[in-house]
């Protein structure tokens, strides 16, 4: 097994081929998607529980300054974005940087960043289940009515919480002055049953949702559409209410000063940041079910990416006016800033709007998994079952069933935190690759017909002279920052990380690199090495089961191999 037979590579030409003879025997996608029903899947899927949740904790870090890092973290997916549109130009079939990195890089990366989508997909979907279970049961309570503590949380986190409790009652405390969260994983511990000595605790909502949204995904994505963009409504009018309700409410003083917690404070937010963004790729996944892929793919990107940015700058804004940035590292800042100021109905209907958020994340995020296990298995990859289209409603059956029980019966038992920390490492990981992947395609296919192009600015010079001004920049004001703790394996993301800048600065002036893909490649690093090193660690776990699974079944059924072994 050579080098070669690992790395062999589609054309743009065979794709596309293959595109059209699944389109004439039946095999392919039902294209009903339009150019608003793109932007509108993108939005759903984006505006979310990044919106609704995560923005307190990140805002509770850094301040009002988080704006900066919303707007840098913006910059760096439209880079992304950019590419992600060329390829989808190019390469106008399902399967996102799974198809592009097979064009770009050849079979192995191609099955890397499958198999690291599926994670991307899953784990996240999972993260969103369980919110949207927290959302669902907060709102019962608000509205008197009961739902049982153990059918609606996890194992660990009620063990924990319970214990938690223990401690502080032993120390003096009342369960009255104990947080809503903890006296519900407490109760939760107490009223559940047991076997043996297990505690029989499950989070129900979370299956109930993630049940209900596959199977509208399975019966078809004109169904799926419609519910999406009823969703992305309803929410967007919840979101211009909080904003020009909130904005009454501002006081300015709050935004002073407006980074109190300095840089360090801001960069802490960049997993919460980051995670508010990840969904706009997800746009590729439908390039076969998209009437016009070539046309519609790059402008929905953009309009996603303009759209999300504006709104999350004028939130964060808005929440750390209302109130002191401290009060806001809750699960529900949103309907907590309105709830201080004794809004109580306006709390409410915010709290029902996450729940709608929420669906929606979910319904595009099913909708794109199963497109990625569909376009491995075409490409056999992955047992055939995986690409059947059923006959009547046209979409991925077994793909989807899969998706439902990987993500619907992990979201039972998986505590929050244990899922959500490799979501965004994964996801950066595959923006890293279609950066490079047009760097690459630029190269080889210069000439290459598309309806969108990355605008190519040389960096021969531009991109060694930025790279040079980092290194002075970061020696001039932390001139520690080299030794000490820095050769750790704690640091050791950000040690590759520079070691890298220094790669791509010679890549660029020998190759004459094009500038708009390499910055999104190296912003998309600098989030990357930003996570801790034990995310990196759990994610190249994640990627040597991957291997071993593309070894030992993958490699022996590849299509493409059959092919060049023909020729």
């Amino acid at each position: 097994m050579g080098m070669k037979a690992l790395l062999r590579k589609k054309t743009i030409a065979q794709v596309n081929a293959q595109a059209a003879s699944n389109d004439a025997a039946g095999g392919s996608l039902k294209r009903v998607l339009g150019v608003r029903d793109l932007t509108v899947l993108g939005v759903a899927a984006v505006i979310g529980a990044g919106i609704f949740s995560s923005i307190g904790k990140a805002a509770y870090d850094g301040g009002p300054g988080i704006v900066f890092l919303y707007i840098f973290t913006a910059i760096a997916c439209g880079f992304a974005a950019m590419c992600y549109a060329e390829f989808a130009s190019r390469v106008p079939v399902a399967g996102s940087a799974y198809t592009y990195s097979y064009v770009a890089f050849g079979e192995l990366f191609a099955w890397i960043i499958g198999w690291d989508l599926l994670m991307e997909y899953a784990i996240g979907n999972i993260a969103v289940a369980i919110s949207w279970s927290d959302y669902f049961t907060t709102l019962l309570a608000k509205a008197g009515i009961p739902f049982w503590d153990f059918l609606s949380t996890n194992y660990s986190s009620a063990k924990m919480q319970f214990n938690e409790v223990q401690a502080l009652l032993a120390s003096g405390a009342s369960l009255d002055q104990l947080s809503p969260t903890l006296l519900r994983g407490y109760n939760a511990w107490l009223q559940a049953p047991s076997i043996g000595s297990y505690k029989l605790i499950m989070d129900i909502p979370a299956l109930g949702i993630v049940a209900l949204i596959t199977w509208v995904v399975f019966v078809g994505m004109r169904e799926s559409k419609g519910l999406s963009n009823a969703l992305v409504a309803i929410k967007l009018l919840v979101i211009f209410m909080v904003i020009v309700l909130g904005a009454y409410y501002v006081q300015p003083e709050n935004w002073s000063p407006f980074t109190p917690e300095g840089l360090g404070g801001i960069m802490k937010g960049v997993s919460a940041v980051f995670f508010a963004y990840i969904g706009f790729d997800a746009i590729s996944t439908t390039a076969e079910e998209a009437k016009n892929p070539q046309r519609d793919l790059p402008k929905a990107m953009m309009y996603t990416l303009i759209i999300c940015t504006i709104l999350y700058v004028l939130i964060a804004l808005v929440l750390t006016g209302m109130v002191h940035y401290k009060q806001l590292n809750v699960g529900d800042p949103l309907a907590r800033v309105f709830d201080e100021r004794g809004l109580g109905i306006i709390s409410g209907i915010i709290a029902f709007s996450a729940i709608i958020a929420t669906a929606g994340v979910l319904l595009v995020f099913q909708i794109g998994q199963p497109r990625i296990w569909f376009s491995m298995s075409r490409d056999g990859l992955l047992p055939p079952a995986f690409s059947r289209v059923h006959k009547k409603y046209g979409t991925p059956s077994f793909s989807t069933i899969v998706t439902g029980l990987v993500v619907g019966i992990p979201a039972l038992f998986l505590d929050l935190d244990l899922v959500i920390s490799l979501t965004s490492i994964g996801t950066l990981f595959a923006f890293i690759l279609v950066c490079g992947g047009i760097l690459v395609l630029q190269k080889r296919a210069p000439d290459q017909p598309s309806s969108f192009k990355v605008p190519y600015i040389p960096s021969r010079y531009i991109f060694p002279i930025m790279v040079l001004l980092c290194f002075v920049g970061v020696l001039y004001f932390t001139p520690d920052y080299f030794v000490n703790d820095f050769w750790t394996w704690t640091y050791f993301p950000m040690i590759i990380f520079w070691m890298s800048l220094i790669v791509f600065a010679v890549l660029a002036y020998v190759h004459r690199l094009s500038l708009i893909p390499l910055l999104g490649l190296t912003t998309c690093f600098f989030l990357m090495a930003q996570e801790s090193h034990t995310n990196w660690w759990r994610f190249g776990i994640w990627l040597a089961i991957g291997l071993v699974i593309y070894f030992f079944y993958g490699h022996k059924h590849s299509k493409l191999k059959k092919v060049m072994e023909k020729k």
